[in-house]
């Protein structure tokens, strides 16, 4: 058929007559088809399809594999929550360990034995959670290095119940304050010279290394910085490193040294000493060197992707754990979840 055929000009002018409707449909099909898959050739990939460039606004750039803990003094307990309710809000909140702390009184302490200790590893368990570490303000009412030979005793006993409880619950990290110089927020403790204090303490954990290394567990000095003793890296080096055990370690805080020195210095310095690891968000700006400065994370001056970025180059691969000694008096739970966005910011897990 010619170009010039009438009927030819028909078909393609759409007027064909009837039993000819099939192909001029088919054929008009196949064109728009051919021309929906052209464009969507030329089109680019959807939003959701383009991988996303890391946005620093948001969080760290860098993913580490530092794992999420919160101690449960920022919860309120036991005064409005209970130990299974802490465990169930930290495992809720996407933390990956909770930091339980050794008192008088409560859950853990020395009304517990080793059955109730196995009663609270069996529900973290079954809660899906890990327990970080154990942590005990005990050591200030009764130092290592007191004057009072009565109260130097009962640390020691202390020391040695946590160390046997951290046992029972499969919990490898005893954080451990080997004793102080000064203690300015209690008018009950006599300053003791910083070379008396040494020699106390020393002693003190030479003794408990000993309990550490059949029970297992890793005992960490935490660096403090309102106790006048082992004030910089190197003292805490030389320190940990006389008892030549490898169940001395080190609890490094990233606060405990933030009035005058600074968390990204101390870390290349302490390395592989460092065994667990606080963090409080300190600031600079404040001029009230109490617990009081201490503030929720990110809410400082602390250079978090400098303390990041110095953890990973240690090799440092366990916990980062949340301190903060004040739960929020309402909707307490808000504190527990903005901490956990804080340390995926941190961590580099928002994208």
């Amino acid at each position: 058929m010619s170009s010039a055929d009438p009927s030819e000009a028909r078909r393609i002018g759409g007027i064909l007559p009837p039993g000819h409707n099939c192909l001029t449909r088919r054929s008009a099909i196949k064109a728009i088809m051919a021309s929906a898959g052209a464009a969507a050739l030329s089109r680019p990939a959807p939003a959701a399809e383009t991988k996303r460039r890391p946005d620093s606004r948001k969080g760290s750039p860098k993913r580490y594999a530092m794992k999420k803990s919160i101690n449960q003094w920022a919860f309120p307990y036991p005064q409005r929550m209970s130990l299974k309710e802490c465990l169930q809000l930290a495992k809720d909140a996407g933390f990956d360990g909770i930091e339980l702390n050794y008192d008088l009184e409560n859950d853990l302490s020395p009304r517990s034995g080793t059955k109730e200790h196995h009663d609270i590893r069996r529900l973290a368990e079954k809660t899906g959670i890990r327990i970080s570490g154990l942590c005990s303000f005990l050591f200030w009412p009764y130092p290592l290095t007191s004057s009072d030979p009565d109260k130097r005793a009962k640390g020691m006993e202390l020391a040695g119940k946590i160390a046997q409880a951290a046992h029972d619950l499969g919990v490898e990290n005893v954080l451990l304050v080997p004793g102080a110089v000064d203690i300015p927020w209690r008018d009950d403790y006599e300053p003791v010279p910083n070379d008396l204090c040494d020699r106390r303490a020393r002693e003190a954990v030479g003794k408990l290394a000993r309990r550490a290394e059949k029970l297992k567990v890793s005992l960490n000095i935490e660096n403090i910085f309102f106790n006048g003793y082992l004030m910089t890296p190197n003292e805490m080096n030389v320190f940990v490193d006389s008892f030549q055990s490898e169940h001395v370690n080190i609890h490094f805080d990233t606060g405990n040294i933030s009035i005058f020195q600074y968390p990204e210095h101390w870390i290349p310095a302490l390395g592989k000493r460092i065994r667990n690891t606080h963090l409080k968000e300190f600031s600079k700006k404040s001029t009230d060197y109490s617990l009081e400065t201490f503030r929720p994370l990110l809410d400082g001056t602390t250079n978090w992707p400098a303390v990041t970025e110095e953890l990973d180059r240690i090799g440092y691969r366990g916990y980062l754990t949340f301190e903060y000694f004040h739960p929020y008096t309402h909707y307490p739970e808000a504190l527990v979840y903005h901490t956990s966005d804080a340390l995926d910011r941190i961590l580099g897990r928002v994208s």
